[in-house]
């Protein structure tokens, strides 16, 4: 396999930012800009273990008119430019690894236009997926795709991110239809439509969607909306191994069951979770599932999973009927990833987010297991199962070095095998920086050719989030 980037800190030749800019961007944008050390920092770090020197300035975009100052300026002096929504994203994504200027398109955060009659609705980048739920609730209509994290809707689109809905909603491939976006001169442009589809041209939507701000900076996403389930009902249910809960989603899954969600957390993490989230689940490796439509289907999915899950010695379903009760269990879920960083306090974690074929889920998560579990370092495990992604996360103090060592050689391991299975190195993180070496195993180096040469056709100056996806 070929060595990936460097996973502790993140080296690339940084480009010197010349006052000249500075001096312009503070002109141009006044309040809404900042040299200040905390704020450069916090625009220089998200969510993953990577480290790298913080950006030189940060400009607070609120509209499409600012970015594209912004980045024309940048143009000027060939500096790099790199968008910032939430900073959830994993893989450093947003880190200034050749230096540069940050984006943040936080403010931008507007609801443009609610077409509940055609299902689609258009909104600046800024807004969170929540704030945008929020907007909609009074509409009957929903935004489904669901990382965890309060991503941006921007930094979804960029990341072609999807969730714990993807099994029944799809992932923001699917759910992204139209897009406006600033490219490298600081042009404006728009692709796609809101119609459902179209063979008109080349499909730039798609390439902008996963492109993680290497291509342009959107400025606008039109997403699709779905009609909230008539009825909706969650349950968990225990099992007494990791594989009798995977040979349960892998039946469910071929015998076509709607499922909306279908979540595995091992006994690591449900561990995690009750100390956090102050639950009392059973500490078993367990299904967290939800399931939507009418009444009558509801209990006919219901009432099939639970056939299955015996047949595997599922203990018996435990319901979560009201909305409180499903909010308090997801909530839960989503924070399994700091429940488990509490776990131990001061380490970060090394995370993978592999995805295979559903008929191979159960070949990758059991000998991943068995890696994690010969090699000491304390690790948890939870997933979207029902689209055979999972994510492993291995706590290491980084403090010592050969913590990290073993777990980034687990990670190499893991994805390797979910490779030789016909899966991805990434279901839904993103490359990044983190996952290079990854993306030119999985993808080969002529598709990586390609990648090089469209970048280079559309930002010839590669100022646009460089050092990500591929040297």
């Amino acid at each position: 396999m070929h060595a990936s980037a460097p996973h502790s800190q993140a080296t690339a030749a940084e480009r010197p930012v010349p006052q000249a800019l500075l001096d312009a961007l503070a002109q141009r944008f006044g309040t809404q800009y900042s040299t200040a050390l905390a704020v450069r920092e916090q625009h220089g770090r998200d969510e993953g273990s990577i480290q790298a020197p913080p950006p030189a300035a940060v400009v607070f975009a609120e509209s499409t008119q600012d970015v594209q100052d912004a980045v024309r300026l940048a143009a000027q002096y060939s500096v790099p430019v790199i968008p910032y929504g939430a900073g959830s994203s994993l893989e450093g994504h947003l880190l200034a690894v050749q230096g540069g200027i940050s984006i943040d398109v936080g403010r931008m955060n507007r609801v443009l236009s609610i077409d509940a009659e055609d299902l689609t609705v258009t909104v600046q980048p800024g807004i969170t997926r929540k704030q945008l739920n929020d907007a909609i609730k009074d509409t009957g209509l929903f935004f489904p795709i669901d990382p965890g994290a309060d991503a941006s809707i921007g930094g979804m689109a960029a990341t072609r991110a999807s969730g714990t809905n993807a099994v029944r909603y799809g992932t923001m491939r699917e759910n992204v239809l139209a897009l406006e976006l600033v490219t490298a001169s600081g042009e404006s442009i728009r692709t796609g439509t809101r119609a459902k589809k179209s063979s008109a041209g080349y499909d730039l939507t798609r390439l902008i969607v996963g492109s993680e701000g290497t291509l342009g900076i959107i400025t606008e996403v039109t997403v699709r909306l779905f009609p909230l389930p008539e009825a909706v009902s969650a349950a968990v249910c225990s099992f007494p191994s990791i594989e009798a809960a995977v040979r349960t989603v892998i039946q469910t899954i071929q015998l076509g069951v709607p499922i909306a969600r279908c979540e595995l957390i091992d006994a690591h993490s449900v561990r995690a979770v009750n100390r956090h989230s102050k639950l009392s689940l059973r500490e078993e490796p367990m299904l967290l599932m939800e399931f939507h439509g009418s009444p009558a289907s509801v209990q006919e999915q219901a009432e099939t999973v639970q056939d299955i899950a015996q047949e595997f010695g599922g203990n018996a379903f435990e319901w979560a009927s009201t909305p409180e009760e499903r909010t308090r269990l997801w909530t839960a879920r989503h924070n399994a990833y700091f429940a488990a960083m509490q776990s131990r306090p001061g380490c970060k974690a090394i995370t993978t987010d592999a995805c295979v074929p559903i008929s191979r889920l159960a070949d990758c998560l059991l000998d991943s297991v068995a890696e994690a579990d010969a090699s000491g370092l304390p690790y948890f495990l939870v997933g979207h199962v029902g689209d055979g992604n999972f994510h492993f996360g291995y706590l290491i103090d980084p403090a010592i070095p050969e913590e990290r060592e073993r777990a980034e050689r687990l990670n190499h391991q893991l994805v390797a095998r979910a490779l030789r299975l016909a899966g991805t190195c990434t279901g839904e993180h993103g490359v990044g920086i983190h996952k290079m070496g990854f993306l030119r195993d999985e993808a080969g180096d002529g598709a990586i050719a390609m990648m090089r040469a469209i970048k280079q056709a559309l930002d010839p100056q590669n100022i646009l989030n460089p050092g990500k996806i591929f040297h």
